[in-house]
């Protein structure tokens, strides 16, 4: 085997561009091992472990490149360094293109596009705080990708935003949709009447996406990053979002969504809803519906319930369907016939955060007892994420699964290992999947896991048992994927594509020998 590490100092790329690209070497023929990436502590630490770790990567900066590699020959490591590198200047090529310039920071950017009113940030969180408010004394809005912000500096950003009449959507704000434009992760959907503020991206995502498919559209859809309904935070950005979405003209119905707010924020937004002079549907999951109705707001405990109730409201004439179709019913009954005595579990692989915190409130009303490793009840709390036991929902796109590693919406071939792991589980009885089209997500997502359920279906055959999969796809027909053919790959091997993320999971319960009302 041969190695290389390379450092280029003051070489800054986006997270999702290296995380994709490293993605990408790390398939190819002779590489065992592939690294490329900025020079954080987390990503040094990710070389100790794979034995890449120089001394001068060590003491390299978090604004320093660092590309690494191991393959099977000197002549192979320089082919690949030398595709990275093509790779990284075709990348830096495409976004010169027409208006676009590179920019280094705020300053030079605005020089460039004096006309600019919004800075996406995506840099290390020690200066992506800095950035922003750079950004916010330029008069911009500001959408910040970084994570690892502290909430000290969160607040302090949000009240600056607040008070020049700013938004700072995050930080780790993953999806908006601003003027018909996604930003980040998010599908392309139609304009229309609904306006969205969402303290969550997936959520985001699969309500604007249930919204298109019921033939309406949006206004904007404005993200507030995870954090803002925490009580140190206060729900700043969903509060303006609410009030801006009120003056706006073109929005006639608001919906927030989020997972449960602190008990003192919920009020305070509550608050505020009950004046709002427009109908707002609330979907906080595992929320307060009589508190939100006594608000005089509609509740949703789901998220595609929030989207035909912003939907209803818009036009009292639409037509929304909540029952399973005869169809599905009889797929359901068919394919629990071939099911074991023994196989009762539902495991749950989810790219998406939300959707997984959905599927884990499905379960449980159901009268089920589910673990996940995004539970906040401690009892839900799975104890050693490498193992399932019982209903099981895991978000592999959260910390425990992605250090060091792409966001699995990014590169969903992450999880196929442990989709194999789990049909070889006895007391499997479904395995429950999500699969994001849009912006920023992988080009062929439901086609780089095709092998792995094949796979993991065959070995089950071979076992004795029958697998049944349901997926559910988070797209629009307008998403470059392409939904159809998307959904056209799944069913070629068999997995049952189920309209939304609420009805996958009733489909899994029912699977599980159970039913949802």
């Amino acid at each position: 085997m041969a190695s290389k590490v390379i450092i280029e100092n003051n070489a800054y790329h986006d997270s999702v561009t290296l995380m994709s690209l490293s993605s990408k070497i790390n398939s190819y023929e002779g590489v065992e091992q592939a690294v490329v990436s900025m020079a954080t502590q987390m990503n040094k630490d990710l070389l100790e472990n794979i034995g890449l770790l120089t001394e001068e990567a060590q003491a390299a900066t978090e604004n320093d490149l660092i590309i690494a590699l191991l393959a099977d020959s000197d002549e192979r490591v320089e082919e690949v360094i030398d595709l990275i590198h093509t790779e990284l200047s075709s990348n830096k090529s495409k976004k010169g293109k027409g208006k676009n310039q590179s920019a280094k920071t705020v300053n030079s950017a605005l020089n460039a596009m004096p006309e600019a009113n919004m800075a996406i940030i995506s840099v290390p969180g020690e200066y992506a705080a800095r950035e922003a408010r750079q950004a916010l004394k330029k008069g911009m809005h500001v959408m910040l990708f970084s994570d690892n912000v502290t909430i000290e500096d969160e607040k302090a950003l949000k009240e600056m935003g607040k008070e020049n009449d700013l938004f700072v959507m995050g930080p780790d704000c993953g999806t908006a949709i601003i003027n018909n434009a996604g930003l980040c992760f998010a599908n392309k959907v139609s304009e229309g009447g609904i306006g969205l503020v969402a303290a969550s991206g997936t959520g985001l995502q699969e309500v604007t996406v249930q919204i298109d498919r019921l033939g309406y559209g949006i206004t904007q859809a404005i993200g507030t990053g995870g954090r803002d309904l925490h009580e140190s935070i206060g729900g700043i950005m969903m509060l303006q979002g609410l009030k801006a979405l009120e003056k706006d003209e073109n929005t006639k119905v608001i919906t927030l969504i989020s997972k449960p707010p602190a008990p003192s924020v919920q009020e305070k937004i509550l608050k505020e809803v009950k004046e709002c002079k427009k109908p707002v549907v609330v979907c906080f999951l595992d929320g307060d519906a009589q508190a939100v109705e006594a608000a005089g707001a509609a509740f949703s405990p789901t998220l595609i319930d929030a989207a035909r109730k912003s939907v209803s409201l818009l036009d009292s004439d639409a037509k929304v369907d909540t029952e399973l179709a005869e169809e599905i019913t009889r797929w359901v009954e068919t394919e629990k016939a071939k099911l074991s005595e023994d196989q009762q579990d539902i495991r749950g692989l989810f790219c998406g955060g939300t959707l997984t915190s959905e599927a884990l409130s499905i379960i449980r009303s159901a009268g089920e007892q589910v673990k996940s490793n995004v539970a906040k009840k401690s009892e839900e709390k799975i104890t050693d994420i490498a193992k399932s036991s019982g209903h099981t929902l895991l978000d592999m796109g959260d910390d425990d699964f992605t250090k060091g590693k792409p966001h699995p919406m990014i590169e969903p071939s992450l999880r196929n290992e442990r989709i194999i792991q789990e049909a070889n589980d006895p007391s499997t009885a479904v395995l429950l999947l999500d699969f994001e089209l849009g912006y920023g997500s992988h080009e062929d997502p439901a086609g780089v896991t095709l092998e792995a359920l094949q796979t993991a279906k065959v070995q089950a055959k071979q076992a004795g048992r029958y697998l049944p999969v349901v997926a559910y796809i988070c797209g629009t027909s307008k998403d470059k994927q392409d939904y159809q053919q998307q959904q056209k790959k799944l069913q070629s091997v068999g997995v049952f594509v189920a309209d939304s993320n609420e009805m996958a999971t009733r489909i899994a319960v029912m699977l599980a020998n159970k039913e949802v009302n």
